[in-house]
């Protein structure tokens, strides 16, 4: 007859308890049916679930186990376990998993208990929680930290749609990000990362800029808002706008890309990316001419903008064919897919505005970085309130693995 026994250990971390305890296991061939462990500030919680004959004297195991967790200053617990039990536990190992990442810049007991809260009445179980970002500093500038916590979970929402609705909700409200998105094998698979420029690369809109030099900034930028929500053709909005720069010396072209900052996280996040031998590329409704400035200092692989036409030193406000538009930024996406060799599961595509959803939505994994409530809404994710390196966290990595 055989015995099913779930071991708990805890107390403080100790090198060499986890071969002092399956040492004594070992003595009477016990069989491990799952083993978990995590350290938390230096303490340690340790689960086992062995099976093993009752013949063979497991009083006699449970009580050495007992013994020397005790020698060891550890607490020592033991839950039997029946067959029906264990039965339904085999049986859920073939539910869909999924991943909840939680982002802000402090996480706060109350983000903690809001997520839990809804996963658990959509229907799902947690079965890890993991601490992705790095250990805080005490003092730290509420601005500068970077929290992530990471929940694995077990089932399939019945309404995945009202899930994310839900998780939206309390990410504006708390002023965090939540990402809900299927555990497959493509997450850690990823292979290729496409960006729009403005507001997702550079913490800029160029085109404003030039506008501004060409004294129709005020007219151009209300434009620029009204495509980027979504309110404007982005085709005849480009063209309009483009009409208002005829005559600005090119001259200003040096100066304005001078000026232009990065991203917070953007040169973190590429340095990563190229570490790990990801493709990178830049698809924008903005200017080649200072994409690609942006791809010499990051290194990034493919740059695909829409020209600026110049004649006798001045900008024409002519528009050359093909305008990188929505469709277009996806129909290049599908391509550099294509060209890769992987499918599109294992692309991402970061953008801000309404003409970057058609690539969010067909990328394995498309996040609005930063983005107006409309792409946010239709986005599979986004983050708001870190830096774009942030995007590393949805892959799964640590700051400890070099980050």
């Amino acid at each position: 007859m055989k015995e099913i026994v779930l071991i708990n250990i805890t107390g403080p971390d100790r090198p060499g308890l986890t071969a002092a305890i399956t040492g004594i296991l070992a003595r009477e061939n016990v069989r491990i049916l799952d083993i978990g462990q995590a350290v938390i500030h230096d303490t340690l919680s340790f689960g086992i679930l062995v099976e093993m004959a009752s013949e063979t004297g497991l009083s006699d195991v449970l009580k050495d186990v007992l013994f020397r967790g005790y020698e060891l200053d550890q607490q020592v617990r033991f839950t039997p376990v029946t067959a029906e039990e264990y039965s339904r536990w085999v049986t859920g190992q073939g539910k869909p998993r999924h991943i909840v990442t939680l982002l802000a810049r402090r996480i706060t007991a109350e983000h903690i208990a809001r997520v839990s809260d809804i996963t658990a009445r959509y229907g799902l179980n947690i079965d890890h929680i993991d601490r992705l970002s790095g250990r805080i500093p005490e003092g730290l500038p509420a601005n500068q930290g970077k929290g992530c916590i990471e929940f694995s979970v077990r089932g399939e929402p019945a309404d995945p749609a009202a899930l994310r609705a839900e998780f939206l909700a309390i990410a504006q409200g708390l002023n965090v990000d939540i990402a809900f998105q299927q555990d497959s094998i493509f997450r850690r698979n990823r292979r290729l990362v496409v960006f729009d420029m403005d507001s997702t690369l550079i913490d800029a809109e160029v085109i404003d800029e030039l506008a501004k030099a060409a004294g129709v900034g005020s007219q151009v930028a209300a434009i620029t808002e009204r495509a980027m929500r979504g309110e404007l053709d982005f085709k005849s909005s480009f063209r309009e706008r483009m009409a208002l720069l005829q005559g600005l010396p090119v001259s200003v072209l040096e100066e304005i890309g001078q000026s232009l900052r990065l991203t917070e996280g953007a040169e973190t996040l590429i340095a990563q990316l190229r570490r790990l031998g990801y493709k990178t590329a830049i698809l924008s409704g903005g200017f080649s001419y200072f994409a690609e400035q942006l791809q010499q200092r990051l290194g990034i692989d493919y740059v695909y903008a829409n020209a600026l036409p110049v004649e006798n030193g001045l900008i024409t406000g002519a528009v050359q064919e093909p305008i990188v538009d929505g469709q277009r930024k996806a129909d290049l996406l599908r391509e550099l897919a294509q060209r890769e060799g992987i499918s599109l599961e294992q692309t991402i595509a970061v953008g801000d505005g309404a003409n970057d959803l058609p690539m969010l939505a067909i990328a394995g994994l498309g996040v609005a970085f930063r983005a107006k409530p409309l792409v946010k809404q239709s986005a599979k994710q986004a983050i708001s309130t870190l830096g774009l390196d942030g995007i590393l966290y949805l892959l799964g990595f640590r700051d400890r693995e070099g980050y």
